[in-house]
């Protein structure tokens, strides 16, 4: 019996379970289904053809008021999706164009900061050459092209002049602040510059004004260490140092600006006396130097160095007069002079004396007091 199990004998039989009924693709579903379209092509065609007065209007608005605000929601859901669309559409006209502007921004700023770094460049080598000017220096001006630890010094640079510009081992190696260094390797069209901070860069310098001769040493980045010859050598914060030059001119020619005096160790007694000097170059932004190829004729001594600004005057105090009241009305200055008389009156000049005469003496004193 169907959907009941029977137990025989301890066996279960199981039933068959009903199926759902298949639908067939018989030949009558198809008709009906190509009949259903000609319908609805009818329809359509008697709609459009009616216009206004069709008579599916009536379904028409029917079928528009029952789905229309569902068509609104579907329309809002799916607007960013079209225009997300639009824009994926767009994205390549729009991509080029950005791209374009870049391109065009990027070329600005390349051109403006070539701009500022050309205007840097001249403004470093007209004080360069002002200063060699002044020291009758003939130099030849070459570019920092790069800095390194060439030869196991810790500071150089590598300047793009070499033997085929006229430069030698051990010249002077300045720019429009001072004294940048010596040259210790010449290539072809390179040279390698040891910088005045380095341990191992030491020159003789001479102080300003006083002549007092010294050795800086290199130390980095800290100021230089300067030892004078003369133990008691009168040396005070501020003063500054040039290059006394050596033999022949080689490694360092006379005059060139060493530093300032930052710091002054005590004597104690020693022979020597130590200073410690910040130098006028910036050895951390170095870029056009000038090497000097023909020593000058002549010490230049201080010539090199900048003027200083002549510090403000003290002001002068203005005088004080002390005037004191006489019981007969004169008024006395601190050294006993008559300048005037409280009974004076306006526009008179001196007061009368016993006998009815100016007295002289107190008017040349209030002539004095104006």
């Amino acid at each position: 019996m169907t959907g009941t199990n029977i137990s025989h004998t301890g066996t279960n039989i199981p039933t068959r379970k009903a199926r759902p009924p298949h639908v067939r693709d018989t030949r009558e579903s198809r008709l009906l289904l190509v009949l259903l379209i000609a319908i609805a092509f009818a329809l359509i065609t008697v709609d459009i053809r009616g216009g206004e007065e069709s008579p599916v209007d009536g379904a028409r608005q029917a079928a528009a008021t029952v789905f229309g605000p569902v068509e609104n929601g579907v329309a809002a859901a799916v607007d960013p999706v079209g225009n997300a669309i639009g824009a994926v559409r767009d994205s390549g006209d729009r991509h080029d164009r950005i791209a374009a502007l870049e391109h065009e921004n990027a070329a600005l700023k390349t051109k403006l900061g070539s701009d500022d770094r050309n205007t840097s460049k001249v403004r470093q080598l007209d004080t360069m050459l002002k200063s060699a000017g002044a020291g009758q220096y003939g130099i030849k001006a070459a570019q920092v092209i790069a800095i390194g630890a060439a030869q196991g010094f810790s500071w150089t640079v590598t300047i793009d002049a070499g033997a085929r510009d006229g430069l030698q081992r051990d010249m002077t190696v300045l720019n429009g602040e001072g004294l940048v260094g010596r040259v210790t390797t010449v290539g072809p069209n390179t040279a390698t510059v040891l910088l005045a901070n380095d341990p191992d860069f030491t020159v003789g310098t001479r102080l300003e004004k006083t002549d007092e001769l010294g050795f800086a040493k290199g130390q980095g980045a800290r100021p230089l260490s300067v030892q004078f010859l003369n133990g008691k050598a009168d040396v005070k914060k501020g003063d500054r140092l040039v290059t006394f030059g050596s033999s022949k001119d080689k490694p360092f020619v006379p005059g060139v600006p060493v530093g300032e005096v930052v710091r002054v160790d005590p004597s104690g007694g020693d022979l020597t006396r130590t200073v410690y000097v910040r130098p006028f170059v910036g050895f951390t932004k170095l870029d056009i130097v000038g090497i000097v190829v023909q020593a000058p004729r002549e010490n230049p001594r201080d010539m090199v160095l900048p003027v200083q600004p002549k510090k403000p005057e003290k002001p002068k105090p203005t005088p004080t007069v002390t005037v004191t009241a006489q019981p007969n009305g004169d008024l006395v200055d601190s050294d006993g002079k008559v300048v005037g008389n409280i009974n004076e009156k306006p526009g008179s000049s001196a007061s009368p004396n016993a006998s009815g005469d100016a007295d002289p003496a107190a008017g040349d004193a209030a002539n004095e007091q104006e």
